[in-house]
């Protein structure tokens, strides 16, 4: 079944033309995703897919199934601000998740006892309580405990997790993501990859999270020069293809570079008098000569700044610690920094991440021990509250105001304007106000005015939110040959595999945790969840594995192992017991309510001893 069909839909802002001519199609089941720079036009094509702003074209088209509900991830949710957040989660139109919200209100609001008999058949008359357990899961693993709060009360993380958290209840046909990694710790990114990895999904998503559009999508659409090319398979079947694509392209391009010089050469040795055959050969050259010079015009980000050379001394923690009243974020962390050191900084949101790096670099003193910088380190420090840009400056304005010319390496220099042209911000668009730059527009600027301090220890954190794919992977060949030390606090495990040595871990009691190895090495190490590349196994195929090799645990563990499989299938057999009964129409509401919580205790215990299994069989290798 068709979802989704685009066909010669163009866009246009002014003389700038953002895409023309293009098709798209999306099928039942297919997971797409759409790629490319900032600015060229991906906000604009969702739009259009979801009816917010009409397509241009005299044969547009834009047909969307009808009878399907779509679900679109925003980034700007609009909710009912006075509703509490657990309200707006199950605010869907969904007659299972209405079910599930009047059954828990009659639940859990004494005044509604008389209602609980006829809210527990409704949900047994639509087979609801699978999906109360998903929506517990989708709560839980989107750490959304703050259910009783006003949304206008909220974060924008915490608005931009509950606004995943709807979608995905609510259930839709057809999922449109807009980025739905940010304001997503590891835990969260992962488990969100294993849940839309589904088979009954159909997706579309825009996202720069790489190991998403590894293990999640099927296809890979790129929007790159106006046009949209379609790469079946995932991340690398998508870079390999487009390698091969783009190799053609300069193959061809060359083919008809050589025939216009002959076609040239021709066309001067041609006498005045021109016979009709003469005339066609010379109506052709006009379309050679187009061809030839038409090629693809790939903008570059180049990144040479120089940078100050580092002392024998670089940063040295101490015996530090930090707390907030009594929420101890670290203590008694030692640490020298050495040259070259390439470290990443890794733990769930709220652990005090940003807060260890305000320590680290002297914005923050510690309430014990000391952090001596050494005379020779400039820190360059790129981080979420920093991005504080003038909105009415131009673009050129604000680089110039730090500089007019900047050293390069091997004794050269750049002006202003030169420099913003390797930052992909050609001559036209330096004269436009910061107010009228995208966000991800913003973050290159202000990524650039960090490195233009010639910083020789780098500081990054989350430098990776609202950058496309293209500019990452120039930063990232950037930072793999910078000369100095290098910190980064990102949830891009791509990002962080590609570029760190080693981590520093807030588990969030006060332990800071030095694991040498990237994020993919620590995460199948000590993780309770399985790697990004692996797949969950069910606790029935534990059974079998428990009398196999066991090199890796000790005696407790392995006895442990053995009495976590009986324990979960037990539970998973009450579990079923439980759900059998709730067909008995006699039940009376006071047996409901004692099933539906033994029920709840028995769904955690399974996730508990689940997780815990799990480990055990990381452990045992």
């Amino acid at each position: 079944m068709n979802y989704l069909t685009i066909e010669q839909v163009s866009k246009s802002y002014g003389e700038k033309v953002l895409f023309s001519d293009i098709d798209m199609y999306i099928n039942k089941g297919d997971k797409v995703a759409l790629v490319a720079k900032n600015g060229t036009g991906k906000s604009s094509l969702l739009d259009i897919i979801i009816g917010r702003e009409a397509p241009e074209g005299v044969n547009a088209r834009v047909i969307r199934a009808k009878d399907i509900k779509v679900g679109f991830l925003d980034q700007s949710p609009e909710f009912n601000e006075e509703q509490t957040a657990f309200e707006e989660v199950l605010d869907v139109d969904n007659p299972k998740v209405q079910a599930v919200k009047a059954y828990l209100e009659a639940l859990h609001d004494p005044g509604k006892a008389d209602q609980l008999e006829a809210a527990s058949l409704r949900m047994e008359e639509l087979k609801a309580w699978d999906h109360e357990a998903l929506i517990m899961e989708i709560l839980s693993k989107l750490k959304i405990d703050y259910q009783e709060k006003a949304v206008r009360q909220l974060s924008g993380g915490q608005r931009k997790r509950l606004a995943l958290a709807k979608i995905l209840v609510e259930q839709p046909d057809f999922l449109i993501l807009d980025e739905p990694t940010n304001h997503l710790d590891m835990d969260m990114i992962e488990w969100l990859e294993e849940y839309l990895q589904r088979p009954n999904l159909t997706l579309l998503m825009v996202t720069h999270d790489r190991y998403f559009l590894e293990c999640v999508c099927d296809q890979i659409v790129e929007l790159d020069n106006g046009k949209l090319t379609k790469f079946t398979g995932n991340y690398s079947e998508y870079l390999e293809k487009k390698a091969i694509l783009r190799e053609n392209e300069a193959v061809e391009l060359e083919k008809t570079k050589k025939l216009y010089k002959k076609e040239l050469d021709w066309v001067r040795r041609q006498p005045k008098a021109r016979t009709t055959k003469a005339k066609s050969r010379v109506d052709n050259f006009d379309v050679i000569k187009e061809k030839a010079f038409s090629g693809r015009q790939d903008d570059e980000l180049s990144i040479d700044i120089k940078t100050q050379r580092l002392g024998s001394k670089i940063l040295e923690a101490h015996n530090i610690s930090k707390a907030f009243g009594e929420q101890l974020i670290f203590e008694g962390f030692n640490y020298k920094f050495k040259k070259g050191e390439r470290c990443g900084i890794v733990g769930p949101n709220g652990a005090g991440k940003s807060t260890f790096l305000n320590v680290l670099t002297g914005q923050l003193q510690p309430d014990t021990g000391k952090v001596i910088i050494g005379d020779n380190t400039v820190f360059g420090y790129y981080n979420q509250e920093g991005m504080n840009l003038e909105e009415d400056k131009r673009v050129i304005d604000v680089i110039t105001d730090i500089a007019e010319y900047i050293p390069l390496e091997k004794g050269k220099s750049l002006t202003a304007a030169s420099l913003l042209e390797r930052f992909l911000f050609p001559r036209p668009q330096q004269q436009v106000f910061v107010s009228k730059l995208s966000g991800g527009e913003k973050r290159r600027l202000y990524l650039l005015t960090v490195l233009m301090q010639n910083p020789n220890f780098l500081i990054l954190d989350e430098p990776t939110n609202d950058l496309d794919i293209m500019t990452l992977n120039v930063l990232e060949e950037y930072l793999l040959d910078f000369p100095g030390c290098l910190i980064i606090v990102s949830h891009d495990r791509y990002f962080l595999d590609k570029l760190t040595q080693h981590l520093f871990v807030l588990t969030g009691d006060g332990q800071v945790k030095d694991f040498n190895g990237n994020y993919s090495q620590y995460r199948e190490k000590f993780t309770l969840t399985p790697p990004i590349t692996q797949t969950k196994k069910s606790a029935s195929s534990a059974q079998a594995e428990t009398k196999s090799d066991s090199e890796g645990l000790s005696d407790k563990e392995r006895r442990e192992l053995h009495n976590l499989v009986k324990d979960i299938e037990k539970a998973e057999k009450r579990k079923a017991d439980i759900m059998s009964k709730f067909n008995d129409e006699s039940m009376s509401p006071e047996d409901i309510e004692k099933l539906s919580n033994e029920l709840q205790t028995i769904q955690q215990k399974l996730e508990s001893m689940e997780d815990r299994w799990l480990e055990l069989e990381e452990i045992k290798g």
